[in-house]
Formats: structure tokens, C-alpha cells, sequence
């Protein structure tokens, strides 16, 4: 099973982008799972009505028939905020009970700020491990969101390790001793508890992300509004190492008119498209997409393979007595950039997206000693640090 992200920026019709990749592709027999969290469900009003009664595609995530080889997922973010809420004040009475607090109940909770990014990530989780789909679509927020909810699962994994280090689980094991002595429950053993079950499950969503099967298609609108954008979002995608499928020009209109502002906003629009080499188009249908009719008339093509980035380590030690390690971000450019070494890690900035990475092992044991942009590239230089390296009479690691 294939899972496909859709994104874009702002406006640039990412709903009717997903729901007409979904349609598609099941016109051409696959069976797809269509996911969205956008609270005006616009996305009912494009697939239609449901065609049959609702069932659980994945424990946890409900879906309703609205065509053949069609589902749809609602996800329904305030319903998963109080449920969590509920569930981590049971798991912590006796803490909560110890400090005199008031459990809150379902009725009176209003989802947070956010909540609807771990919605999406758990039911993104959840239409992975379902059986009987050939693909998933995904309706993302627009680009800077939607990079922020994907990043999130890695970024906070790495948070919980560096506030809760593995080491210190080991002490654990004395906990219940020392609650009996003292008369009281131990926070720090529910606290290290939650924090595993947080990660295994973050881990989960972190897997799905970067699975070889998942990749993104990016809708924009040919115009320089939609350049810029289009630029950064794959910019964007670069840094976090998303394999992007493919691009589609939205709402583009045909040339040869007599009208003058039609025709010159097709000549607008042939400028931009040709820039973007390989895009594909969906027409302007003089209206705003409703019901699947007009999905029938916008069709984005098949989904074609998408490799993830790779981020390769250069040996050039012989040569110029360097490591090189080659970061691909296209339409990167000098004044957007910025690396930082902290420890084992590098704070890389791209425009406006950063991203904190692990160095590979070889570069731990090394110094920057500069970086250069180049064709898309930003090839950044590693000096062996005497202190850690091996001997000369020894290979590598």
C-alpha cells in the first residue's frame, strides 16, 4: 500500500487536489482511503455522499463508502483530545490525588491548540496498518503546517530523549521500594512510563513518514505568487528528506482566447509552467469543484515512484583530506541558509524551515571546516579531528 501527501501552499486547491487523486485512482480500480482533518469538511462536498454504512478500515479509524473502491476517513480532532485527556488523568490519579487536583470531564474539555496535528499523525498511523487499501491520501494542511505536523514525531522523540535519558529508566526498577518507604506513589515512575508509550507510538508515526512507500505531491497555481511558494515548499520537503512525487499546476486555463484577460493570464500561466519542468495541470472548470462530476473532469495522473533523498558521505580524505557530506536542497539559495554544529548534531536552516539532524558516525569525529552551495547542492566539509580519529595506520571506522 502507497501513501500519498498532499500539500500546497495557501488557496492553491490541496482538497480538490486530494480528492481528485483519490478519484482517479479509484476509477482506475485501486482501493483508496481518503484522509482529511479540514473542520469545514469540504472534502464530503467533493466526494459526495456516502454510498453505504460506516466501518472500522483500522482500530480506532472509521470509514464510509463514497464510491466504488472509495472510503472516506473523517478525523475528528476534538473527540481524540478529550479521549487522550481522559485516559492520561485515569492513568495519573493517584499523582493527581496526591496533589489535591480536580479531574476534568470529557464535556467540559476544549481541544488545544495542535491537537489536530496529533490527530492527523495518529490516524496517518492507523491507514497504514489497514488491510484491504491500495492507497492512502492524505488532505495535509497548507506547506508550512503541514512540514511542521510530519517533522513532529522525530522532534519529539528527540526531546523526550535528551529530558528523559534511557539510563536513568534503569533506577526504576527501585521505585515501588521507595514509594512504600515514603507512603506515597512515585511521579517519575508514571512519568517514564507515559514517556514510552509516547515514543513507541511517535515512533510508529515516524516509520510511516519514512516509509519507502510514502511520498508527497504538491499542488500550486502558475503565477509568482505560486513560484515563490512552490520554491519553498520544495525547499522545504528537501530539508526533511520527503520524497516529493510529483507538482500540479491548479486551475490553469486555455490558451487562444479572444479575450484579453484571458489571454493574458494564459500567457502568465505558460511562463511559470514552462520553469517547471515535468509539472502536470489541471484545467479551470469556471467554477469551484462540487460533487464528483466535476472530480471526473480532474484527473492529476497516475502516481509515479519517489525515492527518498539521500544525504551521501563523500570520501575525499585521500584527495583533499576532507569528508563531504552532500545535502540536495533545489532552489536553495545562499542567503537562506545556515548550519550550526552542536555536539553530535547539526541545526541545519533552509529558508524558513530548520531541521536538527544526527551527524553520521564517521563526522562525529570530525570539525567543520566550511560549506559551499552549489546546483542545488550544499556540500558541507568535514576536517578528521586528530584527537578522535584513528591513526593513520588504521582504516576508518
Amino acid at each position: 500500500m502507497r501513501t500519498l501527501l498532499v500539500t500546497g501552499p495557501g488557496g492553491a486547491g490541496r482538497t480538490t487536489l486530494a480528492a481528485a487523486t483519490a478519484a482517479a485512482a479509484a476509477r482506475r480500480g485501486q482501493r483508496v482511503l481518503v484522509l482529511s482533518a479540514d473542520p469545514g469538511d469540504p472534502m464530503g462536498a467533493l466526494l459526495g455522499p456516502a454510498t453505504g454504512e460506516a466501518a472500522e478500515a483500522a482500530p480506532g479509524l472509521a470509514a464510509v463508502p463514497v464510491g466504488d473502491g472509495l472510503w472516506r476517513g473523517r478525523i475528528d480532532s476534538g473527540e481524540e483530545f478529550r479521549a487522550d485527556l481522559v485516559a492520561l488523568q485515569e492513568r495519573g490519579s493517584a499523582v493527581l490525588g496526591m496533589l489535591g487536583a480536580r479531574a476534568l470531564v470529557g464535556e467540559e474539555l476544549t481541544e488545544l491548540p495542535g491537537a489536530e496535528q496529533f490527530a492527523l499523525l495518529r490516524a496517518l498511523r492507523r491507514a497504514a496498518a489497514a488491510d484491504g487499501f491500495d492507497l492512502v491520501v492524505v488532505d495535509l494542511p497548507a506547506v508550512p503546517q503541514a512540514l511542521a505536523t510530519l517533522a513532529l514525531p522525530a522532534q519529539l522523540r528527540r526531546y523526550l530523549t535528551r529530558l528523559l535519558p534511557a539510563e536513568r529508566q534503569a533506577a526504576r526498577a527501585l521505585r515501588p521500594v521507595l514509594a512504600q518507604l515514603a507512603g506515597v506513589p512515585m511521579p517519575a515512575q508514571w512519568l517514564y512510563e507515559a514517556a514510552a508509550r509516547w515514543d513507541g507510538e511517535l515512533a510508529a508515526v515516524q516509520a510511516v513518514v519514512e516509509a519507502p512507500t510514502t511520498s508527497v505531491r504538491l499542488v500550486a497555481e502558475p503565477g509568482p505568487a505560486g513560484a515563490d511558494a512552490l520554491r519553498r515548499a520544495v525547499l522545504g520537503l528537501a530539508l526533511q528528506q520527503l520524497p516529493l512525487e510529483s507538482v500540479v499546476a491548479n486551475r490553469t486555463v486555455p490558451t487562444g482566447s479572444t479575450d484579453p484577460w484571458l489571454a493574458g493570464l494564459a500567457a502568465q500561466q505558460a511562463t511559470y509552467l514552462d520553469r517547471w519542468p515535468g509539472v502536470r495541470t489541471l484545467p479551470h472548470l469556471g467554477r469551484d469543484p462540487q460533487g464528483p462530476a466535476d472530480l471526473a473532469l480532474l484527473d492529476p495522473g497516475t502516481l509515479e515512484a519517489a525515492a527518498r533523498p539521500d544525504w551521501a558521505v563523500e570520501d575525499r580524505l585521500a584527495a583533499d583530506g576532507v569528508l563531504v557530506w552532500t545535502v540536495p536542497l533545489p532552489g536553495a539559495e545562499k542567503r537562506d541558509l545556515d548550519l550550526v554544529r552542536r555536539g553530535d548534531e547539526l541545526l541545519l536552516t533552509a529558508g524558513p524551515y530548520r531541521r536538527i539532524v544526527p551527524l553520521p558516525s564517521a563526522l562525529r569525529r570530525c570539525t567543520v571546516s566550511g560549506a559551499a552551495l552549489a546546483e542545488g547542492e550544499l556540500r558541507i566539509r568535514f576536517t578528521p579531528d586528530p584527537a578522535l580519529w584513528p591513526r593513520a595506520d588504521r582504516a576508518p571506522a
